[in-house]
Formats: C-alpha cells, structure tokens, sequence
C-alpha cells in the first residue's frame, strides 16, 4: 500500500480567467508585494506578457511560469491566456498545479472562456479560489456578479466540496485584495494568505523514483532545448542517469545537464530539485510535450497531456506570385515545414499535416485568431508564403455530417440588437439567452456554428461603431445546420502585371473599395479591390491617361483619391473566398486569386467581365 505525503513548502497554482479580466495585472503587483524587486527599482507593466505580438495586442498567447515567495513558502504561478484560440495553453498548465485561482470581472461576470477554463479546473478536481476583480469600476456588481459564478459552479457539475470556495475582492492594479468589499484596502496579504490556506502542496510518493511529465518546451541558444515539468515524485539531480519515455513506449536514455527552478521571472541553478517542484532541464534533445522523464532503472510512463480536438484548418504554402523573394529571407517549403513543426511542437493544440502538393501543408489549431497570431510570427521572422481561407473541420459521425458549434457572447447597447440578431440569424446562429441589466447594454448568447463567425467579427464592430464585445468558446459537434453565403461582394482582380496608377484607381473607385494606392505593384490575378456586386471582374489598374500634343487653357484634373484603409492580417483572411490566398510577406499582405491566370480562371467555369 502506498502513502503519499505532501511538501507544504510549496505551492503550485494557475491563473485563470476570460480575456482582459486581468490576470497580468494582478500576476504584476503579486510580484512587487512578494519582495522581488527593490523598492527604487524600475519595472515594466505586465512584465509577464514578454512577446512582443502580446505587448502590441494587450493579450497573452502562451502561459508562462513564474514564481514568488510568502512567509518562506515558494508560490509557483503559471499565468495562463484568456482567449478561446489558446486553451491549449490552459490545458497544459493545468498539469502542473494542485489549484487555480479564477478571476472574475465585478461587471461582466463570467464570459464563455472562465467557463472552458473553470471545467478543465473541475474536471481535473483541482480546488478553487474566486477572486472578484476590479470592484472599483463605476458598474461594478460584485454580488451579483458571485451569484453568477455560483450559478456556474452548479452548471457544470461541481461537488459540495468544490462549491465550498473561499472568495476574495480584488483591484489587481491598485495591487489590493479583500476578504470583504467593504474592507480595507491594504495589499495582498489576504490572497497569498488565502493561497497557503486553501491550495494544497503538491502530493509525492516517498517510495517511488523520479518521475516528471514534460509540459512545455523552450529553446536556449546556450544550453539547447529546455523541458519544462512538474515533478510528480522522488528527487531531480543534475547529471543523474535518466530515460525518457515517448508516446511510442520506447524508452530512451538521457542525461540532463543542469536544472533550473523559478525565482521571480528569471530561473535560478540548482543541485537537486525537491518533489512537486516545477523545473527546466536543459541539454535534453528528442522530447516533446507529455512525455514522462524518469530514472534509468525504473522507467514507468505517466498518463499524456490530453488536450481537445482542433476545430479550425489552413493552408500554408510557397509564395508562388511573381513578386516572391523580394521581401523575405525564408521563401523554401522545407523551411516553412520545420518553422511548423517547432510550432506544434511547443503548441499542443496545433498539428501539421502534408497535402497533395508537396509546397503546401494543412495546419490544424483551435481558431482563426490562434492562426492569425502564427502567420504574423513566422512574418516578423522573414518568411514569405501564402495562406488560405480558414475552414472548420466537418466529422462524419454515425453516417451524420457534423461541424463545430460555439458558445457566442455578445454585450452591446440596446439600440443594436436587432441587426446583431440577424446577421447571426442569417450565418445560423440561435440566441440562448437575452440579459438586460437595465444599464442601457444587454447581454446575448448564440449558438453559432464556427464556419459562421469566420470574418463576422470586423461586420460586427462596424454594426456596432467600435461599442460591441463579442467573446466565443468551443461548445462541441452538432449537426449541419445549411448552407449560407460567406460574403455578398466580390473582387476587383488585375489582368495585368505593373505599377497601379492613380488615373485607372480613381476610374475603378465607382466599382467597389480598393486595396492598393498609386506606385504599389500589382500583378494577373491579383485582388486589387472589393467589387460592389457579388461577381469578380478583372480591371486594368495599370492604366494610364493617354496625352495628346493639343493645349487646353484650363489645367488637368487634379485625382484625388479616397484614403485607402491599411489592409491587416485578421481583415485579410476573413475577405477570403475558397478560391483565393492571401500572400504574405515581412512588409506587404496582397490578396491574390489561387489560380493567377484570367483566362485559365475563365475556362474554369465563371466567364468574368472585363474592364
């Protein structure tokens, strides 16, 4: 019989919570209150958000470790990503803590993610401390907004134990946290008090060997790949013969050349590494995430990292236009192969398949925005390639055809409701639920499939004027609801290679919004607009003002043209159709037909009008 004991100078836990509630934040000030930094010492807001796509955007993409120190306990903190696209992120860091503490905004209350997050959470038996972030706002309404998390709870299925949760208030940017709203605000003490109280340290079998399962990997220039890992058992050091065990069962010997454990932000040496602690291996090659690192003489597999199926697949292919190579360094197949293969092999929730052609490869993930954030990544390294429209991914269940449903939230004024309603309606979506406050803003949720909410964001903004907020998670599988279509407009393509110039863009303006301004090259087949009408047409864009030798006495007309809109990476793709790519490069997104010749598309099947 075995007996496990628990190591009570630690203490494990995650942070989880919807997109913006502010788990940074209150990572930030759970820092400076820690004693990790000098009192005169400078440092940046939301040190944790260390990408420079997360500075830009204001949000986490990959869960990160940290850690800090309370009354001689070490507290490891992986601060993990709000948004829907990256729960494989969660999914991972979960694997590594005894506990959470879950964020919930005093106004929104909890948005489709603290829902996915909070049922990992559960489902996992890990236990939970609620903290009610951000109570200063002027609409606050902590109360309610804890009935709401009582309510969830309850939905998914928590046991008594679990419905016990000690709940704290929090202003995780004045860096204060209460027991009670009305309380004094002083700091945190209450929440690292609340975390030695309420989470436990991590549990150990004294009698087993070592054993870690590898949840997230790094890179180092100077010690090489990195494994990241939770020790489950018995003690780590340095230079101990191990083994590594793959999910073929095929056992591998290894010998990790240092060890290092968390201290603030930045990693410290260490000899031996105690049970339950999260460490980084360094000089181990061939291992991925869910692997189990073990001793030499007793090698016993964990169970693997499981994460969800991918909902959403694109195409990754060669810049094939005339202009490839002219912008990027990295254009070759092979190289956009092995830049996607490192990529799934940190991301759980990404994977890489081949197609028929060998320049082209299928990339699966969680959603649009999850691919949108690779593509700008690989384009910030140099690379040059083409992408595709985002496609779900349709099952074949017990001979039914099924496709991806997701839990749509939309918050909005009252006044825009009614066209919010419809356009979903019309990409078959139905409204579950209808909340109205009485604030002016109400509250919907959709059913909506994910093919339908591909592009519908940018519509949605603009149907709103920049007030709504729209937040989706993954629901499961139903049915096929029908067909609809994607987009009511169609595409100005060039038939011809050149220099756009102003004289043939300010005739093209009455047919549709352009894309391009005077000097920008286009080439055949290029989208150089949106047509006003459903078809494609191809247009010169190229064409020039023919001069005469007669004088007039008046001078020519002076072209002005309308400001063209910047074209971005998420615009871009929700603009796609299934017959066009998007060609990316480090500085230019141009929009292009698949196949670039007029005639071939002419032959095709859809005679196109030309200008």
């Amino acid at each position: 019989m075995t007996s496990s004991t628990r190591n009570e100078s630690l203490r494990n836990i995650a942070i989880i919570a919807h997109v913006d509630h502010g788990k940074t934040t209150l990572v930030d000030a759970m820092f400076r209150q820690s004693g990790m930094f000098r009192a005169d010492q400078h440092v940046d807001d939301r040190i944790m958000d260390s990408m420079e796509l997360e500075r830009e955007r204001g949000i986490t993409i990959a869960a990160k470790n940290c850690a800090v120190t309370w009354k001689g306990v070490r507290i490891n903190i992986i601060d993990t990503p709000g948004h829907a696209d990256f729960g494989g992120e969660v999914e991972r860091a979960l694997s590594m803590v005894d506990g959470v503490i879950l964020l919930v905004d005093s106004s929104e209350g909890p948005l489709p993610q603290t829902r996915f997050v909070l049922r990992k959470a559960l489902e996992l038996g890990l236990p939970v401390i609620v903290v009610v972030n951000k109570i200063d706002r002027k609409d606050a309404r902590p109360e309610e907004v804890l009935n709401e998390v009582y309510d969830l709870f309850i939905d998914l299925g928590a046991d008594d134990r679990q419905l016990e949760f000690p709940v704290l208030y929090a202003i995780g940017r004045d860096a204060v946290a209460m027991l009670k709203p009305d309380d004094e605000r002083k700091d945190l003490a209450p929440l690292f008090d609340a975390i030695l109280k309420y989470i436990p340290g991590p549990s150990h079998d004294p009698s087993k060997p070592f054993q870690m399962l590898v949840a997230d990997l790094d890179y180092s220039d100077y010690l090489g790949r990195l494994a990241v890992g939770r020790i489950l058992n018995g003690e780590a050091r340095t230079r101990d013969a191990l083994a590594c065990i793959g999910a073929d069962g095929a056992v591998r010997p290894l010998k990790a050349t240092r060890i290092q454990i968390y201290k603030g932000k930045a990693m410290q040496d260490v000899e031996e590494a105690q049970p339950g602690d999260i460490i980084v291996m360094a000089g181990i090659e061939d291992v991925t995430i869910g692997d189990t690192i073990c001793t030499k003489e007793a090698p016993e597999a964990l169970p693997r990292i499981h994460v969800d199926e991918p909902t959403v697949a694109m195409r990754f292919g060669i810049n094939t236009s005339p202009l490839a190579g002219r912008e990027g360094k990295i254009v070759q197949a092979r190289k956009i192969r092995e830049r996607l293969d490192r990529e799934a092999l940190r991301n759980v929730s990404i994977r890489v398949e081949d197609t028929e052609d060998r320049d082209a490869f299928l990339v699966k993930g969680r959603g649009e925005f999850q691919m949108a954030i690779l593509v700008e990544t690989m384009r910030r390294e140099g690379f040059e390639l083409t992408v595709g429209r985002p496609e779900v991914i349709v099952k074949d269940i017990d001979g039914e055809k099924m496709e991806p449903i997701e839990e749509l939230s939309v918050d909005c004024d009252e006044s825009f409701m009614g066209v919010v309603t419809e356009k979903l309606a019309f990409r078959k979506g139905r409204m579950l639920n209808c909340i109205n406050h009485g604030s002016g803003r109400i509250r919907l949720t959709f059913s909506v499939p994910s093919r339908g909410l591909i592009g519908y964001r940018d519509e949605f903004l603009t149907d709103t004027k920049g007030t709504g907020i729209m937040n989706s998670t993954f629901s499961g599988y139903e049915p096929w609801r029908g067909d609809f279509v994607t987009r009511l407009t169609g595409s100005l393509v060039a038939d011809r290679a050149g220099n756009a110039v102003a004289y043939a863009l300010y005739n093209l303006e009455p047919r549709g919004r352009l894309f391009v301004v005077p000097g920008d090259p286009v080439y055949e087949g290029m989208i150089v607009g949106e047509h006003n009408r459903d078809n494609d047409i191809d247009v010169n864009a190229t064409k020039e003002k023919k001069l005469t030798n007669l004088r007039a006495s008046g001078k020519d007309e002076n072209i002005i043209l309308t400001p063209v809109r910047p074209m971005t990476l998420e615009h871009a793709l929700n603009f796609l159709r299934e017959d066009e790519l998007l060609e990316v490069t480090p500085q230019s997104f141009r929009l292009r037909k698949a196949e670039l010749s007029a005639q071939k598309r002419y032959q095709m099947g859809g005679g196109r009008k030309r200008l």
